[in-house]
């Protein structure tokens, strides 16, 4: 038993040995560790100088914000508005001229269906701190609607429209602020805007560098919830209305703007009063544009910027009946 002890013991001493022999021997050879450790070098000076970019950030200002154009180089916007006498007519223009301060560089052409100036339009432009040109027109009795009929039975605006394109053009005649019309030249869009529709402010810095006509979808008009261009890689190729969908250009008049220059190139171009119903926009745009060359705008026709609101007429029967009694509001008091 003692000799087999000995003998293990043995072979155990051998084999340390040998092993301590062989690390010995290894640790005189050559190592190949030498890449990955440079690998690891890098990757830490890689690591350091992304941490400085980092803190040299921090200490760097901020860039100062783009600053937007100056007014002044800004090309204007000309909105023509006709209006008439009616119990609204105030309370629709003072909400239209407190959108178009909005705006800036824009000048307000508005035409009232009359012989001359009315006194609370003359207020409301002298206080509504507004670049504007007043101007009158008076529809012709034939032109005039009548008695109960319905609102689309005959074009309406058409001679204060046109009455703005001549001031335009030629200038004379304003009966209330700037007199004198845009000198050849300048850069400027045309917008028609009636009293009674809404507009997003949005509306007019999409429309402001028209090159030759430009369109966007109308809200609530036509009996659609929207009606407007259809428009297929960045060109409009239709429209979606409901009625009349023939026409040359089915578009709503608050749904397009006209480059000025455009406008005083083509000197015969005006709004026709005998156009049939749904025509009066097109007896203007076909001797500007043709349709394959209009402009989309608000993201390619898919915003609405601007709606076909109409104010409820008010009923009067309260009135009528204190005004019977001698006791109706007091006239002095505009409305």
């Amino acid at each position: 038993m003692k000799l087999k002890l000995k003998n293990v013991f043995l072979v155990y001493f051998l084999v340390s040995i040998a092993g301590l022999l062989y690390a010995l021997v290894q640790l005189g050879q050559p190592c190949d560790c030498l890449p990955p450790l440079r690998a690891a070098a890098e990757q830490l000076r890689q690591k350091d100088l992304r941490i400085s970019q980092l803190q040299a950030d921090l200490h760097r200002p901020a860039p100062a914000p783009a600053q937007p154009p100056e007014p002044e180089a800004l090309p204007t916007i000309y909105v023509v508005t006709p209006t008439y006498a009616r119990l609204v007519q105030k309370a629709e223009l003072v909400r239209l001229s407190q959108t178009l301060s909005l705006v800036p560089r824009l000048h307000w052409l508005l035409v009232e269906d009359a012989e001359g100036p009315t006194p609370l339009v003359s207020r409301l432009l002298a206080a509504s701190g507004l670049l504007f040109t007043h101007l009158a027109a008076l529809t012709p009795k034939a032109q005039r609607l009548r008695e109960g009929e319905p609102g689309w039975v005959r074009p309406r605006g058409v001679e204060q429209r046109n009455r703005a394109l001549d001031w335009l053009r030629s200038g004379g005649g304003a009966v209330g602020g700037e007199k004198d019309p845009p000198p050849p030249g300048i850069r400027g869009v045309v917008y028609f805007a009636d009293d009674d529709n809404t507009y997003s402010r949005e509306l007019f810095e999409e429309m402001r560098w028209t090159r030759g006509v430009s369109v966007w979808p109308v809200g609530l008009v036509g009996g659609l919830r929207f009606e407007g261009p259809r428009v297929q890689d960045g060109r409009v190729v239709g429209f979606h209305t409901a009625w009349e969908p023939n026409r040359p250009f089915p578009v709503d008049m608050a749904g397009f703007a006209v480059a000025l220059p455009l406008l005083l190139a083509k000197p015969d171009a005006q709004f026709d009063a005998t156009a049939p119903r749904g025509h009066l926009e097109s007896s203007l745009l076909s001797h500007l544009v043709d349709p394959k060359d209009l402009e989309p705008r608000a993201a390619n026709c898919t915003r609405v910027l601007v709606w076909h609101t109409r104010t409820e007429k008010p009923k009067m029967k309260q009135e009528e009946q204190l005004q019977r009694q001698g006791q109706g509001s007091d006239p002095a008091v505009e409305v």
